[in-house]
């Protein structure tokens, strides 16, 4: 696969097969991204990888405080701006209509979105999560290169012919999840990632997701 059709093939997916995911595939590909830039090569990423019971009891855990806090507890940063306007919150709103277009959920049918978002805490079905956190003191520098590994390894699942799901709603409940992982509280917990093969014929899985033209976000000077 070249880097072209990782980038083309790659997309968030929400409902995975049970297939298991080979241990030594995972190393492969975290080895790899390894080589992802960093400022000043700081390499700020942390991150424990769990399947089995580990991700059973971690699943429970978390569904049990989703319960009791909905709204999140606990979170260490805000997953969008409070003041998110524009195009930024016309392309998230539009991908959710997209969504929930493809799963035949009406915008009155707040229960089945309910049960949709709590398939999140399920890791959508995936076998393996991907938790990642770095020290508190990092800053925003810092955090983009934890987006650039990210990246680089859901471009390097593809080339495994693995799929993946970034999920930064993992941190409505940061401090639990440090608590879960046993992650001192000198870090702050960033996001989780469900990882394995997708299922190919689920509706969620296949919706198209626009993308706005580069005419619209680029400028060219001096060409």
């Amino acid at each position: 696969m070249t880097p072209s059709e990782a980038v083309a093939t790659r997309r968030s997916i929400r409902q995975f097969t049970d297939r298991p995911v080979d241990a030594a595939i995972l190393r492969r590909v975290l080895e790899k991204a390894q080589r992802a830039p960093s400022g000043g090569n700081t390499q700020p990423w942390n991150a424990i990888i769990v399947t089995g019971d580990e991700l059973a009891r971690i699943t429970a855990a978390i569904k049990q405080k989703a319960k009791s806090a909905p709204m999140g507890e606990g979170h260490e940063y805000d997953i969008y701006p409070k003041n998110l306007d524009g195009r930024y919150e016309d392309q998230r709103k539009a991908v959710g209509r997209a969504m929930f277009d493809a799963l035949q959920l009406k915008r009155d049918d707040g229960a089945g979105r309910i049960a949709q978002m709590m398939k999140n805490w399920d890791s959508f079905g995936a076998p393996v999560q991907l938790f990642t956190y770095c020290p508190k003191y990092m800053g925003p520098p810092q955090w983009s290169d934890m987006g650039m590994w990210l990246q680089t390894v859901m471009l390097l699942l593809r080339e495994e012919g693995l799929d993946s799901c970034a999920q930064e709603i993992w941190a409505m409940y940061g401090t639990y999840m440090r608590e879960l992982l046993n992650v001192g509280d000198e870090h702050i917990f960033f996001c989780g990632m469900a990882i394995g093969y997708r299922d190919v014929d689920a509706p969620v899985n296949n919706f198209d997701v626009p993308r706005m033209s580069i005419d619209d976000v680029i400028s060219w000077r001096g060409f």
